[in-house]
């Protein structure tokens, strides 16, 4: 397994942890010279905050280790593509690298979403597709689960 599946699984561990207190499943990591520094996954009805997206808390978590907010040798993975709040806070972060896993092509703002967004990627390198069918599946499992009324246990 090459290095950005061993890092995209990583998050993904992190997306099933959400998944089991049914939040929206999607998870982060952030590297620091080939090590995870950092990892987070979805709180948003957990801790009832918009903010609490799993990039930003990897990003805040990341910036609290390394004591500073500046992540310009660092690497985040996150097992779907960021929206515009998130994409915001990885350029300003000034991450090196940014890897997901799965498109949105309703809510992200990288690749899939307006052209203009990508602008804020001027000093951050992107690439989408790590793990896709594994990111996805986790997603479309989520979704069958609510629509068809089942509950999460922990919610």
């Amino acid at each position: 397994m090459k290095n950005k599946e061993v890092f995209m699984s990583a998050a993904l561990r992190e997306a099933e942890k959400a998944y089991d207190i049914g939040e929206t499943p999607i998870g982060a990591v952030v590297v620091k010279d080939g090590e995870i520094i950092a990892s987070a996954h979805n709180l948003r009805e957990t801790g009832k905050n918009v903010l609490y997206h799993a990039e930003l808390l990897a990003i805040d978590a990341a910036c609290k280790k390394l004591g500073g907010w500046r992540l310009h040798q660092c690497d985040l993975y996150v097992t779907l593509e960021p929206c515009i709040m998130c994409s915001g806070a990885i350029s300003q972060a000034r991450i090196k690298n940014l890897y997901f896993g799965a498109s949105d092509k309703n809510g992200g703002a990288v690749l899939s979403a307006d052209a203009k967004a990508c602008r804020l990627f001027q000093n951050t390198n992107c690439e989408g597709g790590i793990l896709l069918e594994e990111c996805s599946e986790i997603l479309k499992r989520f979704f069958r689960k609510l629509r068809s009324g089942n509950k999460f246990s922990d919610k």
